[in-house]
């Protein structure tokens, strides 16, 4: 028997404010719910983490004291009943009724009556409680977060800040091996899909509405992939030629590393390594369906295995882990599971996986180092304190007009039609 919709988003976003991703929290739950219900868990998952401090604040009035621990459920079903009422077109009436109804299958009797009183005081006091959010909740993000982008993007934030609280388009990579952006954007038209060239990537298509990827004309054959435009930059910035050997050292789930091969089919090697051995196989299914090769490593980009030799790879891509404050609109769970005092941590990561890698590259080779973060202290900072006092390392200029200049690099800003938030630097090797 299928599992009932709210409550599976219950679960999920109990999941999330247990520290939990939402990419590790949603999968199991779609196999429960019926087919119908799919669509619906996923509306429900990313709109209430979109939402999610907003509604927490609004919550947090209504509550006598914090619920339990062991309750989070109950807190995810409580803010995914608020979300309905505040920003689905569900009848009032209707998401009360399936929300408390969803207590039972929780197996949380004792919520009932809480739930029903929490949604219908909503109902009464919406427009007092609402009046009574700060400006941090009322934009829908973590206080520490807007504040950083009302910092360091005076004149960009409010559209920063609304792209992270909207659905994302769907962008599409052809496949610059089987044919170009133009003969793509014919067949959509032939299908009757909708579709734009991108603003900013010569293999980038913008589809007007998402869809299953299975209705996507030639993506089983590998003509396109799913990539953000900004995310597309990577490959076209690395400029990889024939013969180099590459090392995109943190490649999962392979996306820039594809792009690369599709690029340049005459590499004499790209070697795809990423630390988590699990998220390797996405690697793995993505060359597969692309008819590509690469080789495949799990390991640590900060502490890289003996068998890549020194100065071994002509280009090496750094795509390294961050706070993904620039992908918000994607994974809507980074505003309630990062916190500022993340932000130090990974910036040291990074420094250290630069740090691990810089002596793979050959004098004269090209480091990119990239991040899905618009923070200055995980992007230009963490340049600036690899460069200090190095010798054999010269800071290029990206030969680029889209995205904002920064100290080193080039930072992309999410915007509601356009692509992600990326930044991009690169480092060449001067001996």
């Amino acid at each position: 028997m299928a599992f009932d919709v709210r409550a599976a988003a219950a679960r999920v976003i109990g999941q999330v404010l247990a520290g939990n991703s939402l990419n590790q929290a949603l999968p199991p739950m779609l196999d429960r719910v019926s087919e119908r219900d799919r669509g619906l868990l996923q509306q429900l998952c990313y709109g209430t983490l979109r939402q999610g401090p907003r509604l927490q604040a609004i919550l947090e009035q209504m509550l006598d004291k914090p619920l339990r621990d062991k309750d989070r459920d109950v807190q995810g079903l409580l803010l995914c009943g608020l979300y309905q009422l505040d920003g689905m077109r569900v009848p009032d009436h209707a998401a009360v009724a399936t929300t408390v109804g969803a207590t039972r299958v929780l197996k949380k009797p004792w919520a009932k009556g809480m739930t029903n009183a929490v949604l219908r005081r909503f109902l009464r006091e919406r427009d007092q409680l609402t009046q009574a959010l700060d400006s941090a909740a009322n934009a829908c993000h973590p206080a520490w977060l807007y504040h950083e982008l009302l910092r360091q993007w005076p004149e960009a934030a409010a559209a920063v800040i609304a792209a992270n609280n909207q659905q994302p388009p769907m962008t599409l990579r052809v496949n610059k091996r089987r044919l170009s952006q133009q003969d793509y954007l014919a067949v959509l038209a032939e299908r009757g899909i909708e579709a734009l060239p991108g603003g900013i990537g010569a293999q980038a298509i913008q589809l007007s509405q998402p869809r299953d990827v299975l209705e996507l004309p030639g993506f089983t054959a590998g003509d396109v992939s799913v990539q953000d435009e900004a995310a597309q930059m990577a490959a076209l910035l690395l400029q990889a030629a024939p013969g180099e050997r590459i090392l995109d050292a943190c490649a999962a789930p392979g996306g820039k590393a594809c792009h690369i091969l599709e690029l340049q089919p005459q590499l004499a090697e790209l070697v795809a390594m990423d630390v988590d051995e699990q998220r390797l196989h996405k690697v793995s299914e993505n060359l597969q369906r692309l008819g590509l090769d690469a080789s495949l490593l799990a390991a640590d980009a900060a502490r890289p295995p003996a068998q890549l030799q020194v100065e071994s790879f002509d280009r090496i891509l750094v795509d390294a882990p961050c706070s993904a404050s620039g992908v918000i609109r994607r994974h809507p769970d980074v505003k309630l599971l990062r916190h500022a005092s993340d932000i130090p941590q990974l910036a040291q990561q990074q420094l250290d996986i630069l740090k691990g890698l810089w002596p793979l590259l050959k004098t004269g080779g090209t480091l990119m180092y990239a991040t899905c973060s618009v923070l200055d202290e995980e992007n230009s900072q963490v340049v600036k304190r690899f460069l200090s006092g190095r010798e054999d390392a010269r800071l290029c200029s990206i030969p680029a007009n889209w995205g904002e200049p920064t100290d080193c690099g080039r930072q992309l800003l999410p915007s509601a039609e356009g692509p992600d938030g990326l930044f991009y630097s690169l480092l060449t090797k001067t001996g």
